[in-house]
């Protein structure tokens, strides 16, 4: 009985992150985290065909519009998948995060994360397996190529 629960709190997070970050079927989206194998495959299963793992990208190029990043992590491992997804992504890209490490303070400092990384947080939502924090990188091109 537990598992039905279970899939209704999975497909609630990742219906959020679609929605937080407008990802279509025509955006190129990469996701990251102890969870990203099951999320690629509950995208595939729902149509979005241009998705793809960390560690299935072979070229981190700045390619995807979308990075999405979810799992049971601790907040030094959702830091990590951040500063690994980062180079996948395009100077406008947006990106959903799922905290549901019970560190104190772990939304601030990925705020602080992504905020240092060139985006800005655009909306947070409380789901049952925790908090999605979603940003946009905006200009950010512009500030790489003035460094």
């Amino acid at each position: 009985m537990g598992q039905p629960h279970s899939d209704s709190n999975r497909e609630q997070v990742v219906d959020t992150m679609i929605g937080l970050t407008r990802l279509t079927i025509l955006h190129r989206a990469i996701v990251a985290g102890s969870g990203s194998l099951e999320l690629y495959v509950a995208l595939r299963r729902r149509g979005f065909m241009r998705v793809a793992t960390t560690t299935t990208c072979r070229i981190p190029k700045g390619q995807h519009a979308v990075g999405l990043i979810t799992g049971h992590n601790s907040l030094q491992a959702i830091e990590t998948a951040l500063t690994g997804i980062s180079q996948f992504l395009g100077a406008s890209a947006a990106i959903a995060v799922v905290i549901d490490c019970h560190e104190t303070g772990a939304g601030l400092r990925i705020r602080g994360k992504l905020e240092q990384m060139g985006f800005r947080i655009e909306a947070g939502v409380r789901c049952q397996q925790g908090f999605v924090l979603s940003a946009v990188r905006q200009g950010f091109g512009e500030m790489q190529n003035a460094a």
